[in-house]
């Protein structure tokens, strides 16, 4: 896969078969639309191109409610990439490209940049400023400068509910600790990402030594509470992992934001620097706060049978 950031950067030889959006956390329904791409491309003889953000659009154009983000710039490319696209085309997202209109963009990205040949969208999908591009404007050009527009149904849950595949619907999930959830949307666990930082060591003289993960801020943490998980290390490994996010009400009155904390079972050694990758299988419990240290590592070894007893329950089904 070719990561590309201009115009310039795509050889146009026999043009593209295109899909844009942020695609953030490249959930079930992203899928669909770029299989839907990758088989106009093996019809048309053409390449498969994504063209997305460096940043979610909304850090520009609402920044005071911009959403925590599923997945970094580079954890996105790797999706991408496993999934087969040829080129993912990564737009330049500033106060000035908020400003084009749908009909520039089309004309810049899509047929100078892209030679496209096809365009693949959700139904839903809008572009340009204020949101002025849509499905029906990409007709309307397709037809006027040689591609076709094909726009596709959102991705049901198969929870039964009628709700739909989305990131904002992941993004819901994840907040409310329910991470099955999210992963049933996903088609995977949700991960998080960080270097492992040196906390206040005090998991260590209660013997629950833990990877202090420092998140970057504008990622989606879980609700506050304890999972089951995997904590997976650059060699290659993976380990089960009971996981605290929260506050540690039991030490601290207040604090202004929850940190990510990771128990390594059955593991022994230095995991200070090593860019960790965290991914939460199941909620245990919520975070509580303990009259005692003995009563907090009391519930920390339930907290862990716990977690053992979920994921052996995972690998052997």
């Amino acid at each position: 896969m070719d990561v590309i950031t201009d115009a310039g950067g795509c050889p146009r030889g026999d043009g593209c078969a295109v899909t844009i959006g942020a695609y953030d956390g490249v959930h079930l329904g992203h899928v669909a639309v770029i299989e839907r791409t990758q088989a106009e491309a093996a019809r048309l003889g053409a390449k498969t191109a994504v063209v997305t953000f460096d940043q979610h659009p909304a850090a520009i154009v609402r920044p005071a409610s911009v959403p925590k983000l599923l997945t970094s710039l580079d954890h996105k490319l790797e999706l991408l990439e496993a999934v087969g696209v040829d080129y993912v085309y990564v737009v330049h997202f500033d106060q000035q490209r908020s400003l084009e209109s749908a009909d520039d963009f089309i004309a810049e990205v899509l047929i100078d940049g892209l030679a496209a040949r096809a365009v693949v969208v959700g139904e839903d999908f809008h572009f340009g400023r204020g949101r002025a591009g849509n499905l029906a404007l990409l007709r309307e050009r397709g037809r006027e400068q040689g591609f076709e527009a094909i726009g596709l149904p959102l991705v049901p849950v198969r929870d039964g509910t009628g709700a739909v595949v989305s990131s904002t619907a992941i993004r819901s999930a994840v907040a409310a600790g329910q991470v099955d959830r999210a992963a049933s949307m996903l088609g995977r666990l949700h991960e998080l990402r960080g270097e492992v930082a040196t906390g206040d060591q005090r998991g260590r003289t209660i013997g629950f030594p833990t990877a202090n993960v420092a998140v970057p801020g504008e990622m989606a943490l879980p609700g506050d509470g304890i999972y089951a998980g995997w904590y997976l290390r650059p060699d290659g490994s993976r380990h089960g992992t009971a996981i605290n996010v929260g506050r540690r009400p039991t030490f601290y009155e207040t604090a202004e934001e929850s940190l990510v904390e990771a128990f390594l079972m059955d593991f022994d050694g230095d995991l200070y620097g090593e860019r960790a990758r965290v991914q939460f299988l199941a909620h245990l419990r919520p975070e509580l706060k303990f009259d005692s240290v003995d009563a907090l590592v009391a519930q920390m070894h339930q907290d862990v049978a716990d977690a053992r007893r979920v994921l052996a329950a995972t690998t052997s089904s």
